[in-house]
């Protein structure tokens, strides 16, 4: 259930002294378009489930997991009769971890986890999520601690399987160095996206040629260097918007986009959206 709704925010009410909320629901009840700051986990346990997150809809069957990353606007439609376990945690702690917050990255805005994708992936984590909801309501002594450390297990699963580069990963010791690397590259651009990077720069810090750089890092992502630098930027972007005191204009300079004009019409590629609306949309 929403119980606290401001405008499209839902301020989600923890559970007392920790950063974690679950609950087992079993109502038929339709939440409308909303967003939250922490990442939500949902699997039906009796019937089906419907959740859109911006234009895509997921039909979520009995066991099937669908992760929803922060401040993603989304809405869920309930079946007449049915029952599924939501399970919302503040993440922003975990971030430290660079190797965790770059997997996470990709696989914004959700990812949907089915046991015909990925079966041993797929058991691993429904269980972990199942011993999640046993020790959130067990209340014993270091469960919050217990539930994060088996969140993390979770994000190690998606990373390892789901993420675009789970294939660039072997026992190969050149396979290894590359995964390294590359790892190192993206936290950098994670960290300067504001700045003015260009392939030229990034190319000779990651220690490959051009073309090359451009290739493996096409290959690790699964996109391209300017697509992966243009969707940090927007992703930085939308968290600067959310402050009232900032001008569309000045968000737009601290992001790394040369003109106004520039930064409008690449937000609206990746939000299908302007930022005038998304900060209406996320303010009011």
């Amino acid at each position: 259930m929403i119980e606290t709704l401001h405008g499209m925010k839902e301020i989600v009410n923890f559970k007392i002294n920790t950063k974690l909320r679950l609950y087992v629901n079993d109502e038929c009840e339709n939440y409308p378009s909303h967003w939250h700051i922490p990442l939500e986990i949902i699997m039906p346990t009796k019937s089906d489930y419907h959740v859109a997150c911006s234009k895509t809809v997921f039909c979520l069957r009995e066991g099937d997991i669908l992760i929803i990353n922060p401040g993603v606007v989304h809405s869920m439609e309930a079946p007449p009769m049915g029952e599924r376990l939501i399970f919302q945690a503040d993440v922003t702690l975990l971030y430290g971890m660079r190797e965790l917050e770059t997997t996470l990255s990709f696989i914004a805005p959700a990812l949907l986890i089915t046991a015909e994708e990925s079966p041993s992936a797929h058991v691993k984590i429904r269980q972990l999520l199942l011993s999640i909801k046993e020790e959130y309501f067990a209340e014993a002594t270091l469960s919050e601690a217990s539930i994060y450390s088996k969140l993390i297990e979770i994000f190690v699963l998606i990373g390892r399987n789901y993420s675009p580069n789970a294939h660039f990963r072997n026992k190969n010791s050149k396979q290894r160095e590359y995964t390294e690397r590359f790892l190192f590259i993206c936290n950098y651009i994670n960290e300067h996206c504001g700045e003015n990077l260009t392939l030229d720069e990034i190319s000779d810090l990651s220690g490959f040629s051009k073309y090359h750089f451009s290739r493996l890092f096409k290959q690790f992502t699964n996109v391209s260097f300017y697509r992966y630098l243009n969707n940090k930027r927007i992703a930085y972007a939308e968290s600067l918007l959310m402050n009232d005191e900032l001008t569309i204009t000045e968000v737009a300079l601290q992001c790394g986009f040369s003109s106004l004009s520039s930064f409008i019409r690449m937000f609206k590629i990746v939000k299908n959206c302007t930022p005038t609306e998304f900060k209406m949309m996320y303010t009011t």
